[in-house]
């Protein structure tokens, strides 16, 4: 099922501010992310019982858990993982999987386009293939990360995609 109007107003509005702020400012508030979180939670509870509690705070977590290890490693602010557990926490699990995949696969497609403008998408390629052997190694034998083309953008802009399309997806 896609997710309710109830749902589907607040999380689109919450992501067309923190994009504005992240663009205009490239910092996400956390008067903004923290207390979309709070709301979230306990607009789920009281619309949907237990359930819509649990389902909530699952959102919310599992964003937390991927995308904690981009702000630990630097490649992303503290912002953009508040923004997304907020997204996370109003659209629910599993509707949250879906925001987060779609937010990570808008977040690719933003950083070949920057990196195919700037002239730097073979460097680009490469690095995300070595990202991704770096990644599946990690556990086996310990080493930096390899260097990346140090695009950056505002990830609110790929959150925002995700979200509007997980709000419409049906299940």
């Amino acid at each position: 099922m896609n997710a309710p109007l109830w749902v589907v107003l607040p999380v689109i509005v919450l992501v067309t501010v923190a994009t504005r702020a992240d663009v205009q400012t490239r910092k996400i508030p956390n008067s903004l992310t923290i207390p979309a979180s709070l709301l979230a939670l306990i607009a789920h509870g009281v619309m949907g019982g237990r359930a819509g509690l649990l389902g909530s705070l699952a959102g919310l977590g599992l964003c937390l858990a991927a995308m904690l290890p981009g702000w630990l490693l630097r490649w992303m602010g503290a912002g953009d993982v508040k923004l997304m557990m907020a997204v996370g926490a109003w659209l629910a699990f599993p509707q949250a999987v879906i925001a987060l995949l779609a937010s990570f696969v808008a977040g690719g497609l933003i950083s070949a386009g920057l990196a195919l403008r700037r002239g730097l998408l073979g460097q680009a390629l490469r690095g995300a293939a070595l990202l991704g052997a770096w990644t599946l190694a990690a556990p086996l034998e310990p080493a930096p990360p390899p260097v990346t083309t140090g695009i950056r953008f505002p990830f609110a802009l790929a959150v925002m995609a995700g979200t509007i399309f997980a709000s419409w997806i049906r299940m």
